[in-house]
């Protein structure tokens, strides 16, 4: 025997064989099968294996696929709904503006019918010894310009003072922040003092206009002082609305009620004494012959000074606010104050609406 028929004797009786061998062997086997589909069935066999490890890989990819959608679906909902939100916030905020323009057109058009009946009265003319008088319109010749202004401006003011009291009703309906209300009082308190620097120009064009109250209603002008309120009474409504207060609040406000009480008494004997010595200053040597051109020009000097007690009654009232809002009541409790404030000044108007359209029996 050669040596290559002992390799292949000793090969097979370990159970190795040579490649080349081996493909024999697979032909002869499928030679021997005698059906072509054995062959397919047997590759048909791996392939449903193969197909089922697939579809078990495959359904084991899908569950976190299925996770991952539902948490893309439930962010997506969370974005829609904030989006909606927006465009509700936006759309309100729309409405409000709108009708804050149609307020302000409104008013811009009851001015202007305003300025047109003053200029027809101006046309037709009242005349006292020759001369044109406006005194019965609260106006003075060449400072009319600035009266107009201011009540222009106070038509305006009155209509954001309304506009902001019910702002701030509702946010304190609302429950909003101590923070969103800070910016809602802050804004009040900048909306008063607006109304204290329009009253200090105007009071330079014409301070008898605004001492006369005529740019108020009339049943505002009944508590009228110095061309404004009294910071006393102004007090005197608030506290009432801001129960309950502290011991040490209650103190406070104490204090700041009698300092702002001898404040305007001291104002008011200013104002009286001012008042008796214009008169003395025209009552002197009415039937001699004294300079009537020097008794003039002295009284002229002490007219200048009402003008410093008109913007002296304004700083007060201006500082017992500040004092109330900054140093003594929460922030809460300020925009109560602020509130009531507004309310009671719309009061007051629509009083004086109601009694003007009250019917009267003639006497």
């Amino acid at each position: 025997m050669s040596s290559q028929s002992t390799r292949v004797a000793a090969s097979r009786m370990m159970g190795i064989y040579e490649p080349s061998h081996l493909i024999s062997m697979w032909g002869e086997s499928v030679k021997g099968n005698g059906s072509p589909n054995t062959g397919v069935s047997t590759i048909v066999g791996v392939d449903s294996e193969l197909d089922k490890k697939l579809e078990e890989t495959s359904n084991g990819a899908l569950a976190p696929s299925k996770k991952y959608n539902k948490e893309a679906s439930t962010l997506s909902n969370k974005v829609l709904r904030r989006l909606a939100q927006n465009r509700e916030a936006a759309r309100k905020s729309r409405l409000r503006k709108k009708a804050y323009v149609q307020q302000l057109e409104s008013s811009r058009l009851k001015l202007s019918q305003l300025e047109q009946e003053l200029e027809h009265t101006r046309q037709q003319g009242v005349y006292v010894s020759g001369a044109y008088d406006t005194s019965h319109l609260g106006l003075s010749g060449s400072v009319d310009s600035g009266v107009v202004t201011f009540e222009m401006e106070y038509g305006r003011w009155v209509e954001e003072q309304m506009r902001q009291t019910c702002e701030l009703r509702t946010a304190l309906q609302a429950h909003v922040t101590d923070m969103e209300l800070q910016i809602l009082v802050r804004s009040g308190m900048n909306h008063y003092f607006d109304l204290f620097r329009m009253k200090a120009a105007a009071a330079k064009a014409d301070v008898f206009y605004i001492m006369s109250g005529l740019w108020k209603t009339p049943v505002e002008r009944l508590f009228l002082w110095i061309g404004g309120f009294r910071p006393s009474d102004l007090l005197k409504v608030l506290v009432p609305q801001l129960d309950p207060l502290t011991e040490q609040q209650f103190i406070s406000v104490y204090n700041l009620e009698q300092s702002s009480q001898q404040a305007e008494d001291a104002l008011s004997q200013g104002m009286e004494k001012l008042r008796m010595t214009l008169s003395e200053t025209l009552a002197a040597d009415l039937l001699g012959a004294g300079s009537y051109a020097s008794q003039m020009a002295t009284a002229m000097e002490k007219l200048d000074a009402i003008v410093s007690f008109v913007n002296q009654a304004d700083h007060l009232c201006q500082q017992t606010l500040i004092q109330m809002v900054a140093r003594i009541l929460t922030t809460r409790q300020a925009a109560r104050g602020l509130v009531a404030l507004g309310e009671y000044f719309h009061r007051l108007r629509s009083l004086s609406s109601l009694w003007a359209d009250c019917p009267r029996e003639p006497v």
